[in-house]
């Protein structure tokens, strides 16, 4: 009999937030964002219109992919709320003190990861007042990049680049 080998458990998360980015609704980019606490799921999110509206899949179009804007850029023309903000307005402050956001983007033309994925700038400054600890992006499918959350705060990125998605 041949032995199983276990997935450890940053990418046991990781794999779930795979998962839920298959709701996603983005033509560009989907993302998936799950938050852990005491290895419990606290909350999940993915790339999609705000409740109601219509979303650019059912409309056809990306309005940023349209006007050519490049990655990390122009934010305010996305008709989607971004997977960590909405993991994050699903779970209670309390939940998420001292918790962890695992994120996982896929380029929906190509279907591969998203390569060297990182949260905007909106989105670092919503989990830093959320009080989650650590961010893990995956990379490939068994690497991933761990961020400790207080390092954004004392390395503002937010005073020198626009970067995110």
């Amino acid at each position: 009999m041949e032995k199983m080998i276990r997935t450890d458990k940053e990418n046991y998360y990781l794999d779930i937030a795979e998962t839920v980015l298959e709701r996603g609704t983005c033509l560009r980019r989907n993302f998936g964002a799950i938050i852990v606490k005491f290895d419990q799921i606290v909350s999940t999110g993915y790339t999609g219109a705000p409740r109601g509206r219509k979303n650019c899949l059912d409309l056809g179009v990306c309005t940023r992919e349209k006007l050519n804007i490049p990655r990390g850029q122009r934010y305010e023309l996305c008709r989607s709320v971004h997977a960590e903000a909405n993991c994050i307005i699903a779970a209670s402050r309390q939940d998420m003190l001292g918790g962890t956001l695992y994120l996982v983007g896929r380029d929906m033309k190509t279907g591969e990861l998203v390569p060297d994925a990182n949260s905007c700038a909106m989105c670092k400054r919503m989990i830093i007042n959320a009080g989650i600890d650590r961010v893990v992006i995956r990379n490939t499918p068994t690497e991933y990049t761990e961020i400790i959350v207080r390092d954004w705060v004392f390395n503002d990125d937010s005073l020198t680049d626009n970067g995110g998605y």
